[in-house]
């Protein structure tokens, strides 16, 4: 399984620009916060794009998985309430549960590709 970071870096990035953007919109416009996964997703959509742009790949997809890795980090704390709202639970603020959740699953799967897809680049080097 030969895995195209670059470009699943970019669906990643576009995915959560736009649920970010989906969150805001869900929220009343009121919470800048919603737009959260959005940043993110920009960043790995720009970092997706310099990967095409540049004749070495690694640099911006090990940027890209630490990017990954401080968001997944920061939005951790959001699934325990996200798995509240799954069991049918009432949480405090259900929207920023379920984006939180969303958003560390998304980057932890985006993460774990990164590990697959740097663990491959090494064996083939070898």
């Amino acid at each position: 399984m030969n895995l195209d970071m670059p470009k699943i870096s970019g669906w990643f990035g576009a995915g959560l620009a736009a649920f970010g953007i989906a969150m805001y919109i869900a929220s009343g416009q009121s919470s800048m916060t919603a737009l959260i996964p959005s940043a993110f997703g920009v960043v790995l959509a720009g970092l997706s794009l310099l990967c095409r742009c540049t004749s070495s790949p690694k640099h911006p997809m090990h940027a890209a998985a630490a990017v990954a890795l401080v968001g997944f980090a920061g939005s951790a704390n959001g699934l325990p309430g996200g798995l509240s709202l799954l069991a049918g639970q009432t949480v405090e603020l259900p929207l920023a549960a379920a984006s939180k959740s969303v958003m560390a699953l998304a980057l932890g799967v985006f993460l774990g590709l990164c590990v697959i897809s740097f663990r491959q680049a090494r064996k083939a080097r070898e």
